[in-house]
């Protein structure tokens, strides 16, 4: 009967540990399934921020010490990113005093892919592509840039953010 006994609660805790280990990868399932979403939310943001010419939403993308790099010379910290964009702006209302056509930008990523570095960091790989929409007749739709990112993503106090943004990555 003792024997009977153990193998029952052998079989027990058995049961109880593949149960909550199917628990815990479901949980994990879930968690990345939210995190993709938020991720993508924020990328979406980022390139919305952009393409406005809105500094204060391009600056809030990032952590307070994000990074944007093109190459050799990074742009680093909240206010220095904020900076970047207001003088993106700057020179599109400048164009648009003078009467000169401005086109709408467009920012995209593709054949984008996600990969977990861990529950709180992400890194997003793709490639990407600047495009100008047409300005009246004269003045054509055109793609101005493509390349291939790297971006950096850090979940801080809840929100995911990105760390660094590199749209040159050497690796």
């Amino acid at each position: 009967m003792t024997r009977m006994k153990m193998l029952g609660m052998t079989a027990v805790v058995c049961a109880i540990a593949f149960a909550s280990t199917q628990l815990g990868a479901q949980d994990n399932a879930a968690r990345e399934a939210k995190d993709r979403a938020e991720i993508e939310a924020l990328m979406w943001r980022y390139a919305r921020a952009l393409d406005t010419r809105n500094a204060d939403a391009y600056a809030a993308v990032y952590t307070p010490d994000g990074q944007f790099s093109a190459g050799g010379n990074p742009t680093k910290g909240r206010a220095a990113l904020h900076k970047m964009v207001a003088d993106l702006k700057a020179r599109y209302d400048a164009g648009v005093a003078k009467g000169e056509p401005q086109p709408p930008m467009y920012h995209t990523t593709l054949n984008h892919y996600l990969e977990f570095v861990d529950k709180d960091h992400a890194r997003l790989h793709a490639y990407w592509m600047t495009a100008f929409g047409p300005a009246g007749e004269k003045v054509p739709l055109r793609v101005a840039a493509v390349g291939r990112s790297v971006d950096h993503l850090v979940r801080m106090n809840g929100q995911w953010l990105i760390e660094r943004r590199d749209v040159a990555p050497r690796d």
